[in-house]
């Protein structure tokens, strides 16, 4: 039993002759995919050019919808899918929502606008809580 292990344990320390083998991950790796993460969504969300709120309201009934314009900077036909939500100036979330916009052609420009609830759109803020751009077939 003894020689088998240390058989093996020779032909392991001697390897195979192959150079394919795949290194074990480093920390480089790790701050490589970090980053990687960080640029990503910054590349689709690019494709976000503007996302704001429209104020419509007139003769005292409050009309404010959420405004985008999309413009496809990918190679393929796109669709496009994200979370928002509206805070006033201390945090607090008045609305949020899920908004999609499918099959936009590669350097096509898409607009679309959605109803909110708010009753003013002094001091709030958009925020976008996830974007996601995948390839529509």
């Amino acid at each position: 039993m003894v020689i088998v292990i240390v058989v093996v344990v020779l032909v392991i320390a001697q390897g195979d002759g192959n150079d394919s083998t795949t290194p074990a991950p480093s920390t480089a790796t790790t701050d490589t995919t970090s980053r990687e993460k960080t640029q990503e969504p910054r590349g689709e969300r690019a494709d976000l050019i503007g996302f704001q709120l429209d104020d419509r309201s007139e003769a005292g009934i409050t009309d404010i919808w959420v405004t985008w314009t999309i413009k496809n900077g990918s190679g393929g036909q796109s669709d496009y899918s994200w979370d928002w939500e509206a805070v006033d100036a201390g945090g607090t979330r008045l609305t949020n929502g899920s908004q999609l916009e499918t099959d936009v052609q590669p350097g096509q420009t898409a607009r679309g606008e959605y109803p909110t609830t708010l009753k003013s759109v002094k001091g709030i803020k958009l925020n976008i809580t996830s974007f996601n751009r995948t390839a529509s077939y």
